[in-house]
């Protein structure tokens, strides 16, 4: 790939030390509230384990090498329509890599997809086939980590894919592209398949989510998400609802950000801890694991997480995300069938939310690939890099 055109806008996250000092002297002074009869986290994040979590991101945490990992994939940033946008730019080793743009959710950060991008840009040094590489990019949603300040109104899922769109096929000078994602990254890829159908050569999403979700067409909460059983569907396996998710609390998250996301942002902008803990537990009950944050997420990865939001400041523009959802609603570009018309791949993981209601995925999407996984909940990329490295590969490979 030719990144001539976006060499003056190489991106290096360099945090000053007295951001660090201070960090540290809010961490070290937080006031925790009283916890009791919530060792389930019932209530929400347990003190126990949020103030231990605490203690290593002051004592044994090393953001400097952190930042050194980040710095070390080729990191740009420019405007586009107005807003700051961050992304990553791995070039493709291989005969005819072919470009792939990976999408997040919330409360992902590019950060989610690290441990994807040596494997699908280079895929011989890591134990796979040249013939598989793609120019992998990652950029950070409008409003999140690294693509901020943020102060254009009416962003959200579906205009975020208007953007990457622009990316790709204006400042990058791509034709064509391949589009992946979980989480809202799974709605913006939809989106893609939806609107630009013409230069997106195939989309993969972890769980299926209808883009009519914030709008009412589907509405959020409901079973099924609002669509009627279908029982030829069921004689596949794949799009048969596993029963194995453990329960799990309403998301609170959805109705702070989607009905007054700036009030809690004055809390979580100013206590790294608060904020940590707000984070903390979507990545806890999302995720596949036996109660235990740790057994998906590594102490480091959940922390350096945080970190990004942290100095970013971009909590408060990332959960506006979901009220201008709600606020600019999703409206169809087009009324064919099905819905995403390019070639769509999806992989169920069992323990993923958004993986649970099937059937319906092959009247909506141009099903091209299908597969499940027993290992994996929401945070799939994260949780099992290994297998959607594997996963998108195989979706891809006969689209090339």
């Amino acid at each position: 790939m030719d990144t001539s055109r976006i060499s003056d806008h190489k991106f290096v996250v360099d945090l000053s030390q007295s951001e660090l000092d201070d960090l540290h002297d809010r961490l070290e002074h937080a006031r925790y509230p009283i916890d009791f009869n919530n060792d389930d986290w019932r209530m929400g994040v347990n003190r126990e384990y949020l103030e231990a979590l605490v203690a290593y991101w002051r004592h044994d945490y090393d953001w400097r090498a952190e930042e050194a990992r980040i710095n070390s994939f080729n990191q740009y940033k420019l405007d586009i329509e107005g807003m700051p946008i961050h992304f990553i730019v791995e070039p493709g080793v291989g005969p005819d890599p072919r470009p792939l743009i990976l999408s997040h959710g919330w409360p992902w950060t590019f950060w989610d997809y690290h441990e994807l991008i040596g494997p699908l840009s280079d895929p011989a040094s890591h134990g796979g086939d040249a013939a598989d590489a793609f120019d992998v990019i990652v950029p950070s949603s409008p409003g999140f980590g690294f693509s901020t300040p943020l102060k254009k109104t009416g962003m959200n899922f579906w205009r975020t894919a208007d953007v990457w769109a622009e990316l790709m096929c204006e400042v990058l000078g791509y034709e064509h592209f391949f589009a992946a994602g979980g989480d809202f990254g799974n709605l913006i890829s939809a989106q893609l398949g939806h609107k630009y159908a013409d230069v997106v050569s195939g989309i993969h999403i972890t769980g299926a989510i209808p883009l009519g979700l914030f709008s009412g067409i589907n509405p959020l909460g409901v079973p099924d998400w609002g669509f009627k059983q279908k029982e030829e569907n069921l004689d596949n396996p794949h799009l048969v609802n596993p029963g194995v998710m453990r329960g799990r609390p309403q998301s609170a998250h959805v109705a702070v950000q989607t009905n007054e996301p700036q009030t809690v942002a004055y809390a979580l902008n100013d206590s790294p801890a608060g904020m940590l803990a707000w984070l903390l537990q979507r990545r806890r009950w999302w995720s596949d694991n036996a109660g235990n944050v740790e057994d998906s997420f590594s102490r480091d990865f959940l922390i350096t997480s945080a970190m990004i939001f942290w100095m970013s400041q971009s909590y408060s523009s990332s959960a506006r995300y979901y009220a201008e959802a709600v606020d600019n609603p999703w409206q169809p570009e087009h009324d064919r069938n099905p819905v995403v018309e390019a070639p769509t791949g999806i992989t169920f993981f069992d323990h993923d939310m958004t993986s649970q209601s099937r059937f319906w995925v092959p009247d909506y999407y141009n099903l091209h690939y299908l597969n499940s996984s027993d290992r994996g909940g929401h945070f799939a990329a994260a949780e099992q890099p290994t297998i959607v490295v594997d996963e998108i590969r195989k979706c891809f490979r006969d689209l090339r």
